[in-house]
């Protein structure tokens, strides 16, 4: 059975950011990622983890920002990261940085670097140089500590002229960055959404070594994998008979939003895996 991890940015949302450390230890999660730890001092959040032994699996670089609040005011904002935006070399090396500073302390292993919104006027042509050379750059810097650096395609409905979308895109990318801890973060939802064929998807490039993430949400939706139009259990069969090693990220919504207990009580699903296993 795959490994799962809790998205506490996204599930257990019924409880303050804080208290959804214990919550999802109590449902059986050794494995969690956010989206932002940055609320945080390193120290705080590595003491938070060991307290309910968990291991933190995956966060995003800032999105924009140099210091804790710009990291935040770029969160409430529609900015969805600086890796595509020509001009913003310095801002984002500068948020690489602190998120590097994070993952050596937190001992987590990966780190999402969000592309960015094509900026009015510009296609990607025009801006594609720009993000090679940024993640080429930080892919060195992240290299020296043992930090793999994810890319993502995010469709096209839930973030408007988001740069990155394909799972072939992706796969260029990471060719022409041409570092070995440059992998993909794919997310199926987000696949199914553009693209669709997840089977063949996974068949095709799980096997390359270049996807060092998957995400699962239900579609359209983005509830619980057992809700909407995807075959989970078939797909999660699929990634046993692949042999993929890797986490598999629960980023979803329950369907019960933030009614009390209503993470724990969508994981029926979760719970039939289990007993399987």
């Amino acid at each position: 059975m795959p490994q799962f991890a809790a998205n506490l940015s996204w599930m257990y949302t019924e409880l303050p950011m804080a208290e959804r450390f214990a919550a999802a230890a109590r449902d059986g999660f050794t494995a969690v990622e956010i989206l932002s730890p940055y609320v945080w001092t390193p120290d705080e959040l590595k003491a938070i983890l060991q307290r309910h032994g968990q291991q933190l699996v995956l966060f995003n670089a800032p999105p924009g920002g140099v210091d804790p609040a710009g990291i935040e005011k770029a969160w409430a904002s529609s900015q969805k990261g600086t890796a595509c935006l020509p001009g913003r070399e310095a801002e984002f090396r500068a948020g690489i940085a602190i998120a590097l500073e994070y993952a050596q302390a937190l001992a987590c292993p990966r780190i999402h670097v969000m592309a960015g919104v094509l900026p009015d006027g510009m296609e990607r042509e025009t801006v594609q140089p720009t993000y090679v050379n940024n993640l080429r750059e930080a892919a060195a810097l992240a290299a020296r500590v043992g930090v793999e650096l994810l890319i993502e395609p995010i469709n096209t409905r839930d973030i408007p002229r988001f740069f990155l979308n394909r799972q072939d895109h992706a796969h260029e990318i990471i060719r022409e960055v041409g570092a070995a801890n440059v992998k993909v973060q794919m997310d199926l939802y987000h696949c199914q959404i553009v693209e669709g064929d997840l089977a063949m998807k996974l068949r095709k490039y799980l096997p390359t070594g270049h996807v060092g993430h998957l995400q699962i949400a239900g579609a359209p939706g983005r509830h619980e994998p057992d809700v909407g139009e995807i075959n989970y259990p078939y797909l999660f069969a699929l990634l046993d008979e692949l042999g993929y090693g890797g986490w598999v990220g629960c980023e979803y919504k329950p369907l019960r939003g933030a009614q009390l207990g209503a993470t724990t009580d969508g994981l029926g699903w979760l719970k039939k895996f289990r007993e399987r296993a």
